[in-house]
């Protein structure tokens, strides 16, 4: 009714006015399959051509041609006469045998979303005019939809406006949902650039942005636009390639779960006999109604029955329902809900395809779409509200951890102080290389009040903060122990670690300098290296792991001038490369004369798994100790 309205709203002025248009029945129209240029002629026998009312062109018929006989009288003392021609195809009108126009190319076939076009009639008009077309098409249905009207220009042109009234009357509910959807899908977009590690966002706004360019693209045929129906193909095939794989992946994004690969199959399924079509539109006529053909028969009803199943997706991302988190139930429930609908669109889709099922596609084929339509919307508005409150406590959380990783810098200086304090004659270098922000490895060197030097090396197990403020413990744990020898000072720090309760354990090494007398104490640390060859010191058990009050073993020697200890954590050791083979101890031999940058750098290049710590003292040469 409200079609019939908007069209008796646009053609009553003509009424008024007495401009009148006449369809040219198709009971006065003949068609010949083929393509010659002679059957333009007005005094053609056409014994030989059938009734329009029998158009049975085959696929392989890419070239036709239509005569159609009509009395144009009426039109004597009409100033500006023509005739109207709607026709999804590239055709040239004759009447009479004199060629009045065309519209798109003859030759491949393709031609323009204008489909509906008027062609003045020539002076004087004859009383019988043969109206000819000749026709490439390049869908097999072309023909079928061929109207043919002849009346006042200014009138033909008010019809064609009713027409595209009503055509966009009928897509103005789903223009506006997914036009707003297509808003909704910019501000998602928005929210992913704010948040590029949100996958999720980015695969609903190509969803909603694919939505509306198809509905826009779709609008646009409906309203007559004069662009290429070529150009109106690939921006509706890349638009529903865009819908059909981004709102799958979606689902699975949303859950946090990886899409299986049963959906991938869908998916591919689904979205083929697009590909297939956008390669349809490439081809010469001929071959593309062939190929139209397998689509129809094959491909489409496949497709669709795919992304029917497809439309599981959200039932299947969010299974078990018990174990869904209550922050994301909303999410998960509104998804669910686009996912049943969806499905309801596909079988409207599907029911014209299957032997013994009703065709519910004619009657319920514009309901089920306008239901998609504002079902879309809803969800995706319900999705950005619930969406954007989980980005916000996101940020909140990352303000929080911007807080403790600010924190745990605070920890990481004291665990690497970049000013050494090192004793007269002696010269100490340091390479710290952490995995992550912080990191578990820690070092101590101080002057105690009798002029020693005492260096403290360790290594927490664990990353992170936990481990940072472990080893942070320990320091602490060193403080005020300047009487302590280096056997004592372990067996404190492993007091600490047991009392505190933190878990985890710590190897620790630590080594007291005195007029060129070293005294090491290990509790299960990776041994110093002297010019190239690794220090025999009693390794005892790491910190942390039994209560016990014996001070570690302790063993002196005498370091030359010029000589060099190398302190090392076993984040060298332990570097892996891609083919999974470790640093070890052999490389770690080998390079333990380098520098601490150099050593640090060399494992770090090998292929960093841990944190890297490396000290090198040098006990400095005689003349310089006599200066």
């Amino acid at each position: 009714m409200c079609k019939l309205a908007l069209l008796l709203l646009i053609l009553s002025p003509l009424a008024a006015f007495g401009e009148v248009i006449v369809e040219v029945p198709a009971q006065q129209c003949v068609w010949h399959a083929g393509d010659d240029l002679r059957w333009a002629a007005p005094n053609l026998d056409e014994s030989s051509w059938r009734p329009y009312a029998q158009l049975n062109l085959q696929p392989g018929d890419a070239h036709a041609w239509v005569r159609c006989h009509g009395d144009l009288s009426f039109l004597r003392g009409v100033v500006h006469p023509a005739i109207q021609v709607t026709l999804v195809a590239a055709y040239q009108v004759f009447i009479n045998g004199k060629p009045m126009g065309a519209s798109g190319d003859l030759r491949s076939g393709q031609f323009r979303v204008n489909t509906i076009r008027s062609f003045p009639l020539p002076k004087p008009l004859p009383l019988a005019a043969t109206i000819v077309l000749e026709v490439t098409r390049r869908e097999p249905r072309a023909l079928a939809g061929l109207k043919l009207y002849a009346g006042e220009e200014s009138a033909l042109r008010d019809r064609r406006a009713g027409v595209v009234l009503v055509q966009s009357f009928d897509h103005l509910g789903p223009i506006l949902c997914f036009g707003a959807t297509g808003v909704i899908g910019f501000v998602l977009l928005g929210l992913f650039f704010y948040d590029p590690s949100r996958r999720d966002l980015l695969l609903l706004s190509i969803a909603c942005i694919g939505a509306a360019a198809n509905n826009l693209d779709s609008a646009c045929n409906a309203a007559l636009v004069n662009y290429s129906a070529m150009a109106s193909l690939a921006i509706g095939n890349a638009a529903r390639l865009m819908v059909g794989t981004a709102r799958t992946w979606f689902f699975f994004a949303l859950a946090r779960r990886r899409v299986p690969v049963l959906f991938w199959i869908l998916i591919g399924v689904g979205i083929h006999d697009h590909i297939l079509w956008e390669i349809e539109s490439l081809l010469p006529a001929q071959q593309a109604l062939w190929l139209d053909v397998f689509r129809n028969h094959l491909t489409r009803p496949v497709g669709n029955m795919a992304q029917l199943v497809a439309c599981a997706a959200p039932f299947v991302a969010f299974w078990p329902y018990s174990r869904i988190a209550p922050r994301m139930r909303w999410l998960a429930g509104l998804c669910m809900v686009w996912g049943t609908v969806l499905a309801l669109f596909y079988i409207v889709l599907v029911s014209q395809y299957l032997p013994g099922v009703p065709n519910l596609y004619p009657a319920w084929d514009s309901k089920s779409a306008m239901a998609q339509a504002i079902t879309t919307l809803c969800v995706v508005a319900g999705l950005l509200g619930l969406l954007f409150r989980e980005q916000r406590r996101i940020a909140e959380e990352r303000a929080e951890m911007a807080g403790e990783l600010r924190a745990a810098s605070e920890i990481q200086r004291m665990l690497a102080p970049a000013v050494i304090d090192s004793a007269p004659g002696l010269h100490i270098d340091v390479a710290f290389r952490p995995m992550r922000e912080v990191g578990g490895d820690f070092y101590l060197c101080s002057i105690l009040p009798d002029n020693r030097q005492r260096l403290v090396v360790g290594d927490v197990s664990g990353k992170g903060t936990a481990a940072a403020m472990a080893a942070a413990l320990l320091i602490g744990g060193a403080e005020e122990r300047d009487s302590d020898s280096p056997g004592k000072l372990l067996a404190h720090l492993n007091r600490v670690l047991r009392r505190t309760g933190v878990g985890g354990f710590a190897t620790c090494l630590c080594a007291d300098f005195s007029g060129g007398v070293v005294t090491l104490a290990n509790a299960g640390h990776l041994s110093p290296y002297r010019g190239g060859r690794e220090v025999s010191v009693q390794p005892g058990l790491p910190l942390g792991i039994v209560a016990f009050t014996e001070d570690y073993e302790e063993r002196s020697f005498t370091m030359d001038p010029g000589d060099t200890l190398t302190f090392l954590s076993d984040g060298v050791v332990e570097a892996r490369n891609s083919q999974g083979e470790l640093f070890g101890f052999e490389r770690t031999c080998a390079i333990s004369t380098q520098s601490a940058d150099e050593i640090a750098a060399t494992a770090q290049r090998f292929g960093q798994e841990d944190d890297i710590t490396v000290l090198t003292l040098t006990f400095a040469p005689a003349e310089v100790l006599q200066a």
